[in-house]
This record gives structure tokens, sequence and C-alpha cells, in this order.
């Protein structure tokens, strides 16, 4: 109490200094406030509707971060006097268009008017989401005179379906003090998918984010049927966002959709100021640019390194693993005298029921199989994609033996096809044709 009249004079000056007026208007303190607006829209008839309302209690220094609508434990007495409130104020002045009657609510079902937004705001996005209405065309239609009913806008048809999430993407870096980032953005992907609304405008790679303008890059709209339904499409779509060049306050943004008490929807205006561990986060690896980066400067610089040609290739025999062998006396002997191959004969498998029946056999032996068939793509992966170009076709008919003893029961094997000709051509220097006929086409 001893400070309060320095403060209340301090506060007059500052008003006296910016205004030229020092009155001062003393207003109720809310503890643990949450800040909730209704929706509104009004014609030029004197209609007037309400759209529910939004929660924008998760606030940092009086800006709103991130919005939810409808409030979410809301007592539905409490919406009702609110709603009837905000109608009611709109009605009285005569209100056209969109606008929001903005409350505090106290712990104890208590609401308190603080203004009212003549206009549409920034967060109007997840109240057109569970609503299904669109404000913007909506406003338009009004302005040309239409009333609400001929839009088939009465409060009966008008209903609140699920919950949304919207979080404001901006560039500013949370780990330091949310101060403005600046620069050239180098990567934009954005997260996208069902239930993912984006509302953006020049955001792209190449845009350059100057420190004179909002440092809102794009609203990320969520909607499901409850609050952590939302809360989790909101979180795939905010991690599968890349932006690169400069900072962004998505770490943060997923610190408090990951929040129990978000979650749970018990949030006010202290719920940042109480919560440090929002400003805890793990720093972003960024290897896909590094990588990039780093085969960027060798295409321009070339290599810093000696070539690969000029060592020579190191003489490795690959381990072959073995296969049961017959061993009786005849086998050896005839091994000894013609080089015959001594392997015991694999098991039969799908390969040999095709040879035999045909395609009805075939299909038969698929259908009456209750377990799961596998097909393995090891040696197609090993030309193409997984190991990358690095195993021969004599590497492959090595291990054949092996994989046809352990891996008989396999539905089938790919061995050929897409980019594998390519890559037998120009890095195995081999011909893809007589290696398919090699290997029984």
């Amino acid at each position: 109490m001893s400070e309060v009249e320095s403060a209340f004079e301090r506060a007059s000056s500052e008003a006296l200094g910016a205004f030229g007026n020092g009155s001062m208007f003393i207003e109720r303190f809310i503890e643990r406030p949450r800040h909730i607006e209704v929706q509104l829209l009004g014609d030029k008839a004197g209609n007037v509707v309400h759209l529910y309302e939004r929660d924008c209690s998760v606030q940092r220094r009086h800006q709103k971060v991130v919005e939810i609508a409808p409030a979410p434990r809301l007592d539905p007495e409490v919406r009702q006097k609110m709603v009837d409130c905000a109608v009611h104020l709109a009605k009285y002045v005569g209100y056209e268009n969109a606008g929001t009657v903005e409350f505090l609510l106290d712990d104890k079902g208590n609401f308190y008017f603080i203004e009212v937004n003549a206009r549409l705001q920034v967060e109007h996005t997840i109240t057109e989401e569970v609503t299904g209405i669109d404000l913007v065309q909506s406003q338009i239609r009004v302005a040309e005179g239409m009333t609400l009913p001929e839009l088939g806008l009465t409060q009966d048809k008008i209903k609140a379906s699920g919950f949304a999430i919207q979080c404001r993407v901006t560039t500013e870096d949370p780990a330091n003090n949310f101060q403005p980032s600046t620069g050239r953005i180098e990567v934009f992907r954005s997260g996208e998918g069902m239930g993912i609304r984006l509302d953006s405008a020049s955001t792209y790679a190449g845009a350059v984010i100057s420190p004179y303008y909002d440092s809102l890059l794009v609203k990320v709209i969520s909607h499901a049927a409850d609050l952590p339904s939302s809360a989790a499409k909101m979180n795939r779509a905010l991690r599968e966002f890349r932006i690169r060049g400069v900072k962004t306050n998505i770490p943060f943004l997923l610190n408090v959709l990951e929040n129990q008490k978000f979650l749970n929807g018990s949030v006010d205006t202290y719920f940042i100021d109480e919560h440090p561990q929002l400003f805890m986060f793990k720093p972003s690896q960024n290897r896909a640019q590094k990588l990039l980066n780093y085969l960027g400067q060798v295409l321009v610089n070339g290599p810093a390194t000696p070539l690969a040609t000029s060592i020579p290739p190191a003489d490795v025999k690959p381990y072959i693993p073995p296969v049961p062998l017959d061993l009786s006396p005849e086998a050896i002997r005839r091994q000894e005298l013609t080089g015959e191959n001594t392997a015991v004969k694999p098991p039969r498998g799908y390969k040999q029921i095709l040879e035999e029946g045909g395609p009805e056999a075939f299909a038969k032996a698929v259908r009456q199989n209750k377990g799961l068939l596998l097909m393995d793509t090891s040696f197609r992966d090993a030309h193409q994609s997984l190991l990358a170009t690095r195993v021969r076709t004599h590497d492959l008919l090595a291990v054949s033996p092996y994989v046809a003893h352990n891996f008989s029961r396999l539905y089938s094997l790919e061995n050929w096809g897409g980019a594998t000709f390519d890559v037998a051509l120009r890095f195995l220097h081999e011909c893809p044709w007589s290696v398919s006929r090699t290997c029984g086409g």
C-alpha cells in the first residue's frame, strides 16, 4: 500500500506527457483472471448473434500467444451470461458487422468488461473453425446490405463443434528473451494435413524479415473433436515446419502444447510467467541444411581432401555366410572329380510351387497361408537405395545360397527395378541385361 501513491503519480505523469491529460481511472484488480472474448456479428437491421467465445489467456506481456475456441472448462451458465451481455451491449449501441467483446473472468465465475474490438481480430480463425462460418465473407455480405437471417445466421443455427487452437509463429528467439530475429529466410517448409489450416502471406524461402514490421510469419490453426486431439495435431504440424535463416518461437509453442495444464484447459494469464520450463529448449541440429551447404561448397570449390581415385582400392574379401554341405563320401568324391557344388538342396519355397504348379498353385498356396507374408527388398536396395550403389551383383550372387536356405518361406525377393539399371551401368560398370540373364531374369 505504501507504493500506491507514488505509482499513481508516475502513471498520471506518463499519461499527461503522452496525451496531455493526466486523468486516471482506478479499476478492479482481478487475481489470476482468464481472458475470454465473445465473437459477435451484427447487421444493418439490428440483428446481432454471437459465435461463442475464445480463451486468449496464454499471453506474454499482455500479448496473445496461443488461443483456444471455445474456452475450455467454462461453466455453461457463465458462458450463457457472458454471451448474453455481449449481445445486449451490441444491440444497445446498434453495432454492425464483426466485433469482439472482451472480458476478464475470475476463479469464482465473475466476469468483467474490458473493451470492444470493433474489427476482425487475428484469432477469428478458430471461431471460424468451430462454427463453420466464414467471418470475412459474412462481413462483406453485411456491408452489401444483407441481413443475418438472409445469410442463414440466426442464433439457433449457430453451434460450436470440437476445439480449435491457433498458434502464432513469429520470428522471435524465445531462448533470448524473445528478441526479434531478422534476416533472409533460407528454407521454409510448413506443416500441413487434415485438421490444419495455415494463414500466411509473404512467407517463403528468400523472403527478407526486417525489424520494422510485425514479426508474425504464419498462423497455424488446428481443429479436432477435443482439446488434447487438437493440441496433438498442432504439435505434429509445428514439428514438420522447417524454417532456416531466422529464429522462430516454435520451440516455445511446442512446450506450451505439451504442458499438462494447457492440455487440461486450466490456464490463466499467469500461465507463461509461472512455468519457467516453457523456456527450456533442445538446440536444433539443422543437419539437412549443414549437409546441403557442405555439398554446395564442394560442388563450387571442389573437395578439400584428395580424391578417392588417387588411392588404391582396398583389398577386402567380404565374408560369405556358409550353407549346409553334403559331407557324404559320394558327394565329396564328386566335388574332387568334377568341382560340383556339394551344398545341401535348399528347402522348398513359393518359387518351386510357382515353377511346378503354375500361377494357380501359387495363388492357392498364398491364400492358404494364415501368417504374414513378407517381401525382402535388400537385394534391390543394395543396388539402388539403402546401400547406395556399393554392392556388386557378384556379391549378391555369393550370398544367394545362404538366402535360399534361410529365407525360403519369404513371399518374394525383389532384385531389380527402378533405378537399379542406371546404378549398374553408371556406378558398378555392369551390363544390367547380362546380369539379369545370369540372375534368371
